[in-house]
């Protein structure tokens, strides 16, 4: 029996996030390969901050490592030089973004490109 046959809505829902989610796995490879760490680190805190209700991330440094597949070391110098530009507070895993339009400025077009496609995808869904 199809788990999806009488709920059509929902299985279109999921189709749509998960078409979501491959291009997010997509342009993220592609990021990895040709842009900077700054860049990456920038679009890899804006497709964050989309999901969250505020400016805040509670996010420890080896965890944004892991997540951009860099060393700590290179996070703790564009955390800081950001820090210092002005466009984030970071103080011991603790991340606030204090000028988003800045930290756009400095993201390659993958986070536009991101952008985009989830919210033409998944515009019937509240946000945050």
């Amino acid at each position: 029996m199809n788990e999806f046959a009488h709920d059509a809505p929902f299985q279109r829902l999921l189709l749509q996030y998960t078409q979501a989610l491959i291009t997010q796995m997509a342009q993220t490879a592609v990021c990895n390969r040709h842009h900077t760490l700054n860049q990456q680190f920038c679009r890899w805190l804006l497709l964050s901050l989309d999901r969250l209700p505020s400016n805040r991330l509670v996010m420890t440094q080896q965890l944004i490592a892991n997540m951009l597949g860099v060393r700590r070391e290179s996070v703790s110098v564009v955390a800081g030089q950001m820090n210092k530009e002005g466009l984030i507070d970071y103080t011991r895993g603790h991340i606030t973004v204090l000028d988003r339009a800045g930290l756009e400025e400095r993201a390659c077009e993958c986070y536009a490109v991101v952008k985009a496609e989830t919210d033409r995808l998944l515009s019937d869904i509240a946000q945050p």
